[in-house]
Formats: structure tokens, sequence, C-alpha cells
């Protein structure tokens, strides 16, 4: 009875729609994470002084071992305690990347929808409340005279 009602609730439409979903998201993020990190934060250092936002991070507790550290991964592996704000300001750049696109996806899926919209070619009688062509001018159910026509 279980496994019926899994399979069932499996093979649904709207499951195998979120899961396609789901894969193609994180195929978008991997990209986009690409992109801020090799196309858009390198000019925004450079325009900065050549600030690597990524390294940036505040020192809670220093690293037990001697240094110096490459990196704050390795200052982590000894033991620190980081504060890294920079990865923030990166994982902030890539969420509004990821927003304008999706925003951007959306208004165009509007346009689109709103070109496919059918023209309105009926309109109601105002006597009997019947669907009639909208260029008639008189009802063709209670044969009243129209307005404006």
């Amino acid at each position: 009875m279980f496994w019926e009602d899994f399979k069932k609730f499996a093979v649904r439409g709207n499951v195998v729609d979120m899961a396609v979903g789901v894969v193609i998201g994180a195929a978008f993020g991997n990209i986009v994470k690409a992109l801020v990190d090799h196309m858009i934060m390198p000019p925004i250092g450079l325009l900065t002084g050549g600030i690597d936002f990524s390294r940036h991070y505040i020192v809670l507790k220093p690293p037990s071992g001697p240094g110096p550290y490459a990196n704050p991964e390795e200052m982590v592996k000894a033991g620190a305690v980081l504060l890294q704000y920079g990865v923030v300001i990166n994982s902030l750049v890539s969420f509004f990347i990821v927003a304008l696109c999706v925003f951007m996806l959306m208004r165009l899926m509007g346009k689109l929808h709103r070109k496919h919209e059918e023209e309105v070619t009926t309109k109601e009688c105002p006597e009997c409340a019947m669907s009639i062509p909208i260029k008639a001018v008189r009802c063709g159910h209670c044969t009243a005279a129209l307005k404006g026509a």
C-alpha cells in the first residue's frame, strides 16, 4: 500500500516538473556563480584597486599554529574563526544576477503570453445577457437593437 501510494506520488506530472526545475536551477546556479566569480567580480575588484571580495574577512579568533597563511581556508584549518563578509558580498551579487535573470525571463514570458491571448470576438446583449458577435447590430436571440451599432 505504501509503495503504491509513493509510486503514484513520484510519477505525477508536477513532481517530475519540479525535479526538472531543481536540476536546471542547480545548473543555472553554477553558471551564475562562474559568471560572478570570473566575469563580474574581477572588473569590480579592478575598479576598487584590485580588491578580491572573497578574501575579505575579520579574524574573530586567531589560528593556533604559526603563520604565514596563504588564504583564509588555511587559517580555518589552523583553528582560526573568521567572519568572511567578502563571501557574503559575492553571494549577494550572485543572488542579484539570478533575481534579475528570473525577472527578465518572467517579463518575456508575460509579453509572449499577452501576444497569444485571444482577441475579443463576442459581447453580451444588454437585454437578454446572451453572447453575440461583437459586430452585431441586433441580438439574434431577443432581436433587441443594440446601442452604438
